[in-house]
C-alpha cells in the first residue's frame, strides 16, 4: 500500500484514425460523449480521487487540447508536448517523466470511461500497490463485462495478482482497461524515441513484476464509432454499463 499518488499522467496524443472522419478537425480526446468530453471524463475521475496535478501530453491537433484544458481549476495541468514526434505509450511517459517526479504515478488513456461502483478504482489502486514486489499495477476489466470491446482479451491473473499475456491463448479473462499505476523505475533503461509500453510490461511479467487489480464498475470501450455510440446511449440513459 502507498499514499495516493497527486499526480496522473494522461495520455492524449493519439491520431484517432479509427474513429476517422470525427477525427480529422477534432483530437480524439475532445469527443464529446454525454455532453463532456473524453478527456474530462478521465480529469473528473482523477479530481473525484483526491489527484492534484495531471500531465497531458498533446501531439495531433494539440492546440485544440491545450485551449480546452485552460478552462480547468479543479486540477493543475502540465502539458508535455509532442507536437515534433508522436512518441506513443511507452515513449510519452517516459519523456514526461521529468514532470512527474520520482514516486508512483497514475497513467491513464484518454479515450476510454469508466465509473465506480463504490470505491475509486484509482484509491484501490494505491491501495493494492506494493513497490517492493511491483513495477506497474493495471486496472483490469473482466472480458463478459467490457462494454463496447468485441477483443478476446489481453491477460489472465494468478492467485497473486501477477500477470501474463493471453499468448497463443483463444481468450483471456481480463481486458486491460488504460488505467494504471506505475513506478519510475519501469522505465530504467527504457528506449529513445517512440515506443510502446508492451515492451516494458512484458520486461516486468518477465521478472514477475506487473500486477493486475479487476475493476469493480463499468468500463467502457470508446475507441469505436460503435463503442461511441454505446456509451452515449448508457451515460444519458444513467444506467449501468455491463451490457
Amino acid at each position: 500500500m502507498i499514499a495516493l499518488p497527486q499526480t496522473a499522467m494522461v495520455l492524449a496524443a493519439g491520431l484517432g484514425t479509427r474513429l476517422r472522419p470525427l477525427t480529422e478537425h477534432t483530437p480524439k480526446p475532445l469527443i464529446t460523449i454525454a455532453g463532456r468530453s473524453l478527456l474530462d471524463h478521465a480529469l473528473d475521475r482523477l479530481v473525484e480521487a483526491g489527484v492534484r496535478h495531471a500531465v497531458v501530453n498533446i501531439h495531433w491537433l494539440g492546440g485544440q487540447i491545450r485551449e480546452h484544458l485552460a478552462s480547468r481549476r479543479d486540477i493543475a495541468v502540465t502539458i508535455s508536448d509532442e507536437s515534433a514526434e508522436l512518441l506513443e505509450t511507452g515513449g510519452g511517459i517516459a519523456h514526461a517523466l521529468p514532470l512527474l517526479g520520482d514516486t508512483p504515478f497514475f497513467a491513464v488513456n484518454a479515450d476510454l470511461i469508466w465509473r465506480d461502483h463504490g470505491e475509486s478504482a484509482l484509491r484501490r489502486l494505491a491501495a493494492a500497490f506494493d513497490p517492493a514486489t511491483m513495477d506497474g499495477l493495471l486496472l483490469l476489466q473482466p472480458r463478459d463485462q467490457a462494454t463496447g470491446h468485441a477483443g478476446p482479451g489481453d491477460f489472465d491473473r494468478g492467485a497473486d495478482g501477477r500477470l501474463v499475456r493471453r499468448g497463443r491463448n483463444p481468450a483471456a479473462a481480463y481486458v486491460y482497461t488504460g488505467v494504471q499505476l506505475l513506478q519510475p523505475s519501469l522505465f530504467a533503461g527504457a528506449p529513445k524515441g517512440a515506443f510502446s509500453l508492451n515492451l516494458l510490461y512484458d520486461r516486468a511479467i518477465a521478472a514477475g513484476r506487473l500486477s493486475g487489480l479487476p475493476h469493480q464498475g463499468d468500463w467502457m470501450d470508446v475507441g469505436t464509432h460503435d463503442g461511441i455510440a454505446i456509451a452515449e446511449k448508457i451515460l444519458s440513459a444513467g444506467h449501468g454499463g455491463n451490457g
